[in-house]
C-alpha cells in the first residue's frame, strides 16, 4: 500500500478542521483547550484510505502564535493542501506558511479552495488566476492543482479525495537509517510510554532497540501501531505511534530516536540558510531554530564578510550537542516570527581551514559527493573514514564506497571504511624500512604494526608491505614480514635469547610482554610464542597476568623473602617494601608466589615459616 503524509496549512477561520472532518469524519479539535478556542492547537493527526493508498493528515494550526506547532508538522509532509478560502483568497498567514513548505522543500502542493459555494464561479477563475501567479514566486513549490470545495457540496469533497489519493509518492533520498522525532510522548495505565511522530527514514520492528541519543539510553519497542492498526513494523512516512518498554528517562517532544552507533552529536554544524520575505539572517544573530519537532536556541555565525544575507553559508552553534543528518531542512525563528530557514549541509564538526570548508560546503551543497570526498581525504591526510557516511552525507557505506572507487589517487579500504591519500603510502614504506634498518631480525605483520602506527590501518598496512616484498627489501613466510637475509631457522632462538636477556636486565619488576614485543619488532602471537617456549623451559616463570620473570631473578628474590622471615618472623607487604620499593603489583604477586613452597604458610596478610 502506497503512504502519504498530508499537511494541512492555511490561514485561521479558512476552514482547514472542517474541511479535514468532511474528508475523514474525524474531527481534529480533540482537546478541550481547543473546541474551547475553536482554533487547533496542538498537531491533529488522522488519515483517508482506499484500497491502494493510505493518506495521513497533519492538521498544523493557522494562528501566528501557534506557528511553532505548523513548523513541527511540516517536517514530516510528503505534500500539502493548503487551504484557501475562496471570497478572502492569499492571506498573511497563508503566505508564511508558503514560504516556509518553500523552504523544505516540499513538492506537491494542492490548493482547495474552500467555502467555494458562497462566491460566484468567476470569483474562482479570478482566485484560480491569482493564485496559479502567485506559485511562481516559489523556487521548490510545484502546484498540482486547485479543486473548488465545500463542506455541504458531498460531491467537491469527493474530487478532493481523488486528487489526494492520485498524489505520486516522490522518491526521498535514503540511507536506510531510522529517524524520527518526538511529538507526543504520554503514559497510558497497563500499557506505559507511548510516543507519536512520523518515521522520516528506515522502519523499525517490534522487538527492536531504539536509541535516544540526547539521553544516552536505548529502549525496546514493545509495540508498534499504524493508525491505530497494530503492526510488526512502521515504515518511512507513517504516522506511527510506538509503545516504549521500560522506558525510565524522560521522552518529550523534540526527542530524537533513532538506532544507536550511526548519528554522532556536535555543537555546531555548518548549513545553507536563507532568509524569506526579503528578511536577512543577521551574523551573530541569536535564534530559535525549529527542526523535526524540535525547538533549540542557536547562533548563526555567517561566512565571509557580511553582517547580515538573504542567502549563504553558515555556521550554527549550540550549547549542547545536537544530533543532525545532511540535508535535513530547518527553519529558524526570532521574535516569534519565522525569519528563514535551510539546509543541514556539514552536520559533523570538521577541524579544517575555512577556505577548504568552504569549498566543501559548496560541494555538498550540490551533492557533488565525489568532490567532497576527495575534499576531505586531502584535508585528513592519516585518514578520512566513510563509517559516518549515513550521518554526514546521506549514503549508505555501498554506495559511499562506489563513489570512493570513482576517485583517483586514494586508498580505499573496503573493510575499515577509510579513505587515504595514495601518497601516504611512501611514508608508511619509509617507517617500515626503518624499522627493518634499525632491527634486522624484526619480525612483523599488519596487525603489530597497526599497534604501533595507530592512524593507519591493516588493510593500509598489508597493502604496503605486499609492495615491499613486491620490490625483495621483506620476505612473507608464515604470516610474518621478515628480512629476506635472515635465515629462519635461527629466528625463534633469537627471539627467545634477546627476550630471555631484556627480562633479566629488567631485573625485579619486568615490563609486560607487549612492550617486549615493541621493543624487538615482532608480532605478538610470535612473542607469544617465544615466552611459552621460555616458560616451558623453566628459563621465566609467570607469576601473573602479563608479569613473567626470569627464574634467575625469581629464585634471587624468593632467597630475600626467606631471609626477612627468618629475621622478622613474617613478611608482609609493608616489611616487604622496607627492602625493596617495588609497586603493590610486583610486591604482591612474589608474596602469593611464597605461598607455592611446602615451608611457608598464609597467616592472614603474612607470611610465615613453618
Amino acid at each position: 500500500m502506497k503512504h502519504i503524509i498530508i499537511g494541512t496549512a492555511g490561514h485561521v477561520d479558512h476552514g482547514k478542521t472542517a474541511l479535514i472532518e468532511a474528508l475523514t469524519g474525524f474531527a481534529g479539535d480533540t482537546l478541550e483547550e481547543e473546541k474551547k478556542r475553536g482554533i487547533t492547537i496542538n498537531l491533529s493527526f488522522s488519515n483517508l484510505q482506499n484500497e491502494n493508498t493510505n493518506v495521513a493528515f497533519i492538521d498544523v494550526p493557522g494562528h501566528e502564535k501557534l506557528l511553532k506547532n505548523m513548523i513541527a508538522g511540516a517536517f514530516g509532509f510528503d505534500a500539502c493542501m493548503v487551504v484557501i478560502d475562496a471570497n478572502e483568497g492569499v492571506m498573511p498567514q497563508t503566505n508564511e506558511h508558503l514560504e516556509i513548505l518553500n523552504l523544505l522543500h516540499v513538492k506537491s502542493i494542492i490548493i482547495a479552495l474552500t467555502k467555494s459555494d458562497l462566491v460566484s464561479k468567476d470569483k474562482i477563475t479570478q482566485r484560480e488566476q491569482e493564485i496559479k501567479e502567485y506559485f511562481n514566486t516559489f523556487s521548490h513549490l510545484e502546484l498540482k492543482s486547485i479543486i473548488p470545495v465545500s463542506i455541504y457540496e458531498p460531491d467537491s469533497i469527493q474530487n478532493l479525495r481523488e486528487e489526494l489519493f492520485s498524489i505520486p509518492i516522490i522518491e526521498k533520498p535514503s540511507n536506510g537509517l531510522f529517524r524520527y522525532y518526538i511529538d507526543r510522548s504520554f503514559s497510558l495505565a497497563g500499557v506505559g510510554t507511548v510516543v507519536t511522530g512520523t518515521v522520516l527514514d528506515g522502519a523499525i520492528k517490534v522487538g527492536e532497540k531504539v536509541f535516544a541519543p540526547e539521553l544516552g539510553k536505548e529502549i525496546v519497542v514493545k509495540n508498534l501501531q499504524v493508525h491505530e492498526k497494530d503492526e510488526e513494523v512502521a515504515l518511512s512516512s507513517q504516522r506511527t505511534a510506538i509503545n516504549l518498554q521500560n522506558a525510565k528517562v524522560a521522552l518529550k517532544k523534540g526527542t530524537l530516536l533513532c538506532k544507536k552507533g550511526f548519528i554522532r552529536g556536535f555543537e555546531s554544524v555548518d548549513v545553507w540558510v536563507e532568509g524569506i520575505s526579503n528578511q536577512k539572517v543577521k551574523h551573530n544573530s541569536q535564534v530559535i531554530l525549529f527542526i523535526g519537532t524540535k525547538q533549540i536556541e542557536t547562533k548563526v555565525l555567517l561566512y565571509g564578510n557580511d553582517t547580515e544575507t538573504s542567502s549563504g553559508f553558515a555556521k550554527l552553534q549550540f550549547d549542547k550537542k545536537i544530533f543532525l543528518v545532511h540535508n535535513e531542512p530547518f527553519i529558524i525563528c526570532s521574535s516569534g516570527r519565522t525569519i528563514g530557514g535551510g539546509r543541514i549541509l556539514n552536520p559533523i564538526n570538521d577541524p579544517i581551514k575555512k577556505k577548504i570548508k568552504m569549498t566543501l560546503l559548496e560541494a555538498l551543497k550540490n551533492d557533488d559527493f565525489k568532490a567532497a570526498f576527495e575534499i576531505l581525504v586531502n584535508a585528513h591526510k592519516r585518514g578520512f573514514g566513510i563509517i559516518s557516511s549515513n550521518q554526514r552525507f546521506g549514503l549508505n557505506h555501498n554506495e559511499a564506497l562506489k563513489i570512493a572507487h570513482e576517485i583517483q589517487n586514494i586508498f580505499v579500504d573496503v573493510k575499515g571504511l577509510v579513505l587515504y591519500p595514495i601518497d601516504i603510502k611512501n611514508e608508511l614504506k619509509d617507517k617500515i624500512n626503518a624499522i627493518y634498518k634499525k632491527n634486522e631480525y624484526a619480525l612483523l605483520s599488519a596487525n603489530s604494526l597497526a599497534l604501533k602506527i595507530k592512524w593507519a590501518s591493516e588493510t593500509l598496512l598489508n597493502d604496503v608491505l605486499k609492495d615491499i616484498v613486491k620490490s625483495g627489501n621483506l620476505e612473507f613466510k608464515d604470516g610474518i614480514y621478515k628480512n629476506p637475509n635472515i635465515d629462519v631457522n635461527n629466528i625463534d632462538k633469537v627471539i627467545e635469547e634477546k627476550m630471555h636477556s631484556i627480562l633479566q636486565d629488567e631485573g625485579f619488576m619486568p615490563t609486560a610482554p607487549y612492550n617486549i614485543y615493541d621493543e624487538l619488532d615482532i608480532d605478538r602471537k610470535m612473542g607469544d610464542d617465544a615466552l611459552k617456549r621460555l616458560t616451558r623451559a623453566k628459563k621465566v616463570v609467570r607469576l601473573a597476568h602479563n608479569l613473567f620473570v626470569t627464574s634467575e631473578n625469581l629464585s634471587t628474590i624468593i632467597t630475600r623473602l626467606r631471609e626477612i622471615m627468618k629475621t622478622n618472623g613474617f613478611v608482609d607487604i609493608a616489611s616487604f617494601r622496607e627492602h625493596y620499593d617495588m609497586s603493590r603489583k610486583y610486591l604482591v604477586a612474589y608474596l602469593d608466589h611464597l605461598d607455592m613452597y611446602d615451608d611457608v604458610k598464609k597467616d592472614g596478610m603474612k607470611r610465615v615459616m613453618l
